[in-house]
C-alpha cells in the first residue's frame, strides 16, 4: 500500500519500494504544496467514500497510479487495490484478463483462472490506460458496470460484483470518442466523478519540494550527507518545461546526486533538454553585462514544415482532414517499419492495441496470415499491396 503523511510540512503519496529498479514508468511520489495540488487532494478527499467510478485524467508521469491508491485508501473499502494497464496485454488476451475464464475456453486454457475484476472484489480495480481498451472489450466492461456481474470466458454463469473502478488516461477521451474509437457511453458511465491531475510545469509550487523529496530517497543510497540544491540550481528546476513530469524529475535529481560534488547540486549536473526550457517562475537577478548580441535566426524544422501544410489543408476546407491525415500517417508508419506492428506503434509512439485499431479501420490488415508484430526481429518482408492516399488529394 502506498504511504500518506498529512502532517508533513508538504502532504506527500508514495508508492512502496519497488524490486524493480529505480527506472520506472510510474511517479513514485506525489506533493500537494502548490494551491492547485492542494485543491486536487482536497477534491480527492470529498470523493473517495462515494461509490462513484472516477476517471483520473493526467498526463504521462504526473502520479495517476497515486491518486487511485488514495482514493481506495480513503474509500473504507476493505478489499484489495488491483492495478492493471489495458495497454500492457494483447487484445486476444485481455479479454481473459479482465473477465477470466474456464478451463478449455481456449487453446491452452489448461485451468480455470479468475479475471482481475474477480480479484479486486470488495475493492477497487484501478484500469490505466483506458483508451487503449478494444472497442469490443468497451461493450463488456460497459455491460459489467452496469448489470455489476462478470461471466468468464467459456462459461454461462454471472459472479456477482462489488468493485469500485477507477479509469486513468493520458488522453482527451472526448476526443476519441469524437473519432469513434472509444464508445460514448462507457465514457459517460467513466466519468461520473472525474480528476484532472495538471502537469508538473503548472504547479510549480511542487517543484523544489518534489526534489528536496527525492534527495532525501536517493542520497541516503549513494552515501551523501546533507545534499543542497544551488539557487541557480533551484532557477534551471523552476524555468524547465518538465515534459516528463514527476518521473522525468526523480531522474534528473537521481542522476544529479550522481555526479555532484560536495554535497551542492550545480545546474550543471542537470540533466536538462534544452528546448524545452521555460519561462523561469522566479525572478533570477543577474550581472550588468555588456550588450549581447542579436539572436540567432531560428532554424525552422520539419515540424515547422508540418505545420504550414496543415494550415493549408485546414484553410482548404476538407471535412475529412483528421481521417485523411490519420491514415497517411499510419500507413507510411507502418510501410517505413516494414509492416511490423511493434516497429510502427513505437514509430508512432502509441501501443500495439492502438495502432490495431487503425490498421483494422483502413483495411490494412486483410491478410491474416501476417505474423510480423509476434517477432520484432523478423519484419515481414512480402510486398507492400496496401496502396497510400491519394496525395494530390491532399495536397488539393
Amino acid at each position: 500500500m502506498h504511504a500518506f503523511a498529512p502532517t508533513a510540512p508538504e502532504p506527500v503519496l508514495t508508492l512502496p519500494p519497488s524490486a524493480a529498479g529505480v527506472l520506472s514508468i510510474r511517479a513514485k511520489a506525489l506533493l500537494f504544496h502548490d494551491p492547485r495540488s492542494v485543491d486536487l487532494l482536497d477534491h480527492v478527499e470529498r470523493i473517495a467514500r462515494s461509490e462513484a467510478s472516477v476517471l483520473i485524467i493526467g498526463d504521462t508521469g504526473t502520479g495517476k497510479e497515486l491518486i487511485a491508491r488514495h482514493l481506495h485508501t480513503r474509500s473504507g473499502r476493505r478489499g484489495p487495490f488491483v492495478a492493471v494497464n489495458c495497454g500492457a496485454f494483447s487484445e486476444n488476451l485481455i479479454d481473459a484478463e479482465l473477465f477470466g475464464h474456464e478451463s478449455g475456453a481456449f487453446t491452452g486454457a489448461s485451468q480455470s483462472r479468475a479475471g482481475w475484476f474477480e480479484a479486486a472484489n470488495g475493492g477497487t480495480l484501478f484500469l490505466d490506460e483506458i483508451g487503449d481498451l478494444p472497442l469490443a472489450l468497451q461493450v463488456k466492461l460497459l455491460r459489467v458496470l452496469q448489470e455489476r456481474q462478470v461471466v468468464r470466458l467459456g462459461s454461462r454463469k454471472p459472479i456477482s460484483l462489488d468493485v469500485r473502478l477507477v479509469a486513468a488516461t493520458n488522453v482527451d477521451l472526448r476526443q476519441a470518442v469524437e473519432a469513434q474509437r472509444f464508445r460514448a457511453d462507457l465514457y459517460y458511465r467513466l466519468n461520473v466523478a472525474p480528476v484532472t491531475l495538471p502537469p508538473l510545469r503548472e504547479r510549480p509550487g511542487d517543484i523544489l519540494p518534489l526534489a528536496r523529496h527525492f534527495i532525501g530517497v536517493y542520497a541516503p543510497r549513494l552515501a551523501l550527507d546533507h545534499v543542497t540544491l544551488a539557487p541557480e540550481t533551484e532557477a534551471a528546476l523552476l524555468a524547465y518545461f518538465w515534459p516528463g513530469n514527476i518521473r522525468e524529475l526523480e531522474n534528473v535529481v537521481h542522476f544529479a546526486l550522481v555526479i555532484c560534488r560536495d554535497g551542492v547540486v550545480q545546474p550543471g549536473d542537470l540533466r536538462l533538454v534544452a528546448h524545452h526550457a521555460a519561462t523561469p517562475t522566479v525572478p533570477v537577478v543577474a550581472a550588468a553585462e555588456p550588450e549581447a548580441p542579436p539572436p540567432p535566426v531560428p532554424v525552422r524544422g520539419p515540424y515547422d514544415d508540418l505545420h504550414d501544410t496543415l494550415v493549408q489543408l485546414i484553410e482548404a476546407g476538407d471535412r475529412n482532414l483528421f481521417h485523411a491525415v490519420s491514415e497517411t500517417l499510419v500507413r507510411t508508419a507502418f510501410h517505413h517499419s516494414h509492416d511490423n506492428q511493434v516497429r510502427a506503434a513505437r514509430t508512432l509512439g502509441i501501443t500495439r492495441n492502438t495502432l490495431r485499431t487503425f490498421l483494422k479501420r483502413y483495411g490494412m490488415l486483410a491478410d491474416p496470415a501476417r505474423r510480423s508484430d509476434e517477432a520484432e526481429d523478423e519484419p515481414f518482408t512480402g510486398n507492400n499491396t496496401v496502396p497510400f492516399p491519394d496525395r494530390e488529394r491532399l495536397r488539393a
